[in-house]
């Protein structure tokens, strides 16, 4: 009886640890889902920055400053 404890202590947490590993992890959802219509003046102002080669923090602060331009003229 004593054998039959501790045989069944030890398989248990064998047992369940083949049951947690033949769950199958949920699927992320696909990028596209997330990701937001861009404004014409966004896009204008990214060409221009393309058209420049500007990358990084001095992208940003172009982006912001052309938009801003933008915006004023309509």
């Amino acid at each position: 009886m004593l054998k039959l404890l501790i045989i069944g202590s030890l398989a248990a947490p064998l047992a369940a640890g083949m049951a947690v590993a033949q769950t199958t992890a949920p699927t992320p959802p696909p990028p596209a889902a997330h990701a937001k219509e861009r404004s014409a003046a966004s896009l204008e102002c990214s060409k221009r920055a393309d058209a420049q080669n500007v990358h990084g923090k001095a992208r940003k602060k172009f982006m912001r400053s052309c938009k801003k331009e933008l915006a004023k003229k309509g």
